[in-house]
């Protein structure tokens, strides 16, 4: 087995004492002619990098393996943040895809949200749920969170790449919630595009 290796430390007539990578992960062992003589395997968590893309479109390159983790943002070589152009591309009301205080969607609405993520065409989608000002606030926040997940694990069913989920409850209206008209647009469902 050909080894890849990084002289640490300690040398010997024909032996050396090496940090070598392997396809299994470092180890710290001696080198004699070319081969692993001695080895001990260095246990290691593996790591997956991944793209994260925060509320602006920016990214930052995420290394996390469920404990700890590793963000930095994604600059170019000027050091210039590289963020994407993001837009509203889809509002649902949510009258037409759940039912009153309800947050599972049928399937004919299922069928829609997934021609709707299979045809978009962008990078990565930020689902955002709304409600009007009729319940407290904290029961309109949850159930806007379970409405923007419902749609979001939708459009991961359609292959695409979630990038947030966020309820809002009655805290951003589209319209006055004076009026029953007004409440209705305030019940919806948008789809962030980022391209």
């Amino acid at each position: 087995m050909a080894v890849a290796s990084l002289v640490f430390s300690m040398s010997e007539a024909n032996a050396q004492q090496q940090y070598i990578y392997t396809e299994d992960g470092f180890t710290q062992g001696t080198i004699q002619s070319g081969r692993i003589a001695r080895r001990t395997t260095v246990i290691a968590e593996r790591y997956i990098p991944t793209i994260w893309v925060d509320p602006d479109g920016c990214e930052h390159w995420v290394m996390d393996d469920g404990i700890e983790g590793f963000m930095t943002p994604h600059v170019t070589r000027d050091g210039i943040p590289v963020c994407r152009r993001g837009n509203t591309c889809a509002v649902m009301n949510s009258d037409q895809l759940f039912a009153t205080n309800q947050h599972s969607i049928n399937s004919a609405n299922r069928q829609r949200l997934l021609q709707f993520f299979q045809s978009a065409g962008a990078t990565a989608y930020i689902i955002e749920g709304h409600t009007d000002s009729r319940a407290s606030d904290e029961y309109n926040l949850a159930l806007s969170d379970r409405r923007a997940r419902a749609v979001a694990q939708v459009a991961r069913q359609a292959g695409v790449r979630v990038a947030g989920v966020r309820g809002y409850g009655e805290r951003v209206p589209k319209a006055s919630n004076r009026t029953s008209r007004g409440k209705a647009a305030n019940r919806r469902v948008e789809i962030q595009c980022i391209r």
